[in-house]
């Protein structure tokens, strides 16, 4: 009970019964109003030190900044001078070992170093042939596994390395002399192969649509190619699976010579005669 009395008699704490009596005594205590208005200028005027100094921090590192700005601007300038003179040197030594290639070549292919350099790959050619442009469906979705990975067709549409290793036997089997695929040149070492979604050749990726250049008779490559099974194979890809495709006779096609040609010279084996 005398708990209960003790709370009862004892409601407010002791320290705000003699602070309001201080007030009282005093008259020292602020209007409500007044308190919140000191309040908000206190706070206004903490913001405006905040910015002055964050303006001033600013003005201070500007220059830094500027400085390390232009240092970045100048180094990858330097990079990119230093990259340029690199790929001059890479394209005077590939020029360089091109040129002594075809004199192997030509020094060793006798009376035939003309067709040694063309069916190595070694020398530009150009001269007639076909284009074929072969494309991806325009509904064609890239998939994880590869463009119709599995041993039947798929509806992905997609061209892919199996359909161009066709498309170029068939045009060698069809009489083509040198062949080039995006620009890229076939050699008898050549590989087409797929990473992915993507098709390589001879390591280098290629993005469609897919330009196959061939030098030889024009129209009759173009119709023995059509007339031969790969190229019928090329129809059904177009009939059903929406691969787009297009085989035009050219009078004059330009090929580059392969860029990356092992020159390998045969030895006769111990005991041939």
């Amino acid at each position: 009970m005398s708990l209960l009395t003790n709370v009862m008699d004892h409601s407010l704490d002791d320290g705000y019964a003699e602070a309001a009596a201080r007030r009282k005594a005093g008259g020292q205590g602020l209007p409500g109003r007044l308190r919140a208005k000191l309040g908000l200028a206190a706070a206004l005027l903490l913001a405006a030190l905040v910015v002055t100094l964050g303006a001033v921090q600013a003005r201070i590192s500007a220059p830094t900044l500027a400085k390390e700005r232009e240092q970045l601007i100048n180094r990858i300038q330097n990079e990119t001078s230093a990259a340029d003179t690199l790929q001059k040197s890479v394209d005077g030594l590939r020029n360089s070992v091109g040129t002594k290639q075809r004199d192997v070549l030509r020094k060793h292919g006798g009376d035939k170093a003309e067709l040694v350099s063309l069916l190595a790959g070694a020398t530009e050619v150009q001269g007639p042939g076909v284009k074929i442009v072969v494309d991806d469906a325009k509904q064609a979705k890239s998939s994880g596994g590869g463009p119709r990975e599995s041993s039947g067709f798929s509806d992905t549409g997609r061209v892919r390395d199996r359909d161009m290793q066709r498309i170029v036997n068939g045009l060698w089997q069809s009489g083509a002399e040198a062949i080039a695929v995006n620009g890229q040149r076939l050699t008898s070492l050549s590989a087409i192969r797929a990473a992915g979604d993507a098709i390589l050749v001879d390591n280098r990726p290629l993005a469609p649509p897919y330009t196959v250049l061939a030098i030889g008779n024009g129209q009759r490559l173009s119709t023995a190619f059509q007339d031969s099974a790969d190229g019928q194979y090329l129809h059904v890809l177009q009939q059903n699976y929406g691969v787009r495709a297009s085989i035009s006779a050219q009078d004059e096609v330009r090929l580059p010579a392969a860029p990356s040609l092992i020159v390998r010279t045969a030895q006769p084996g111990k005991g041939t005669s």
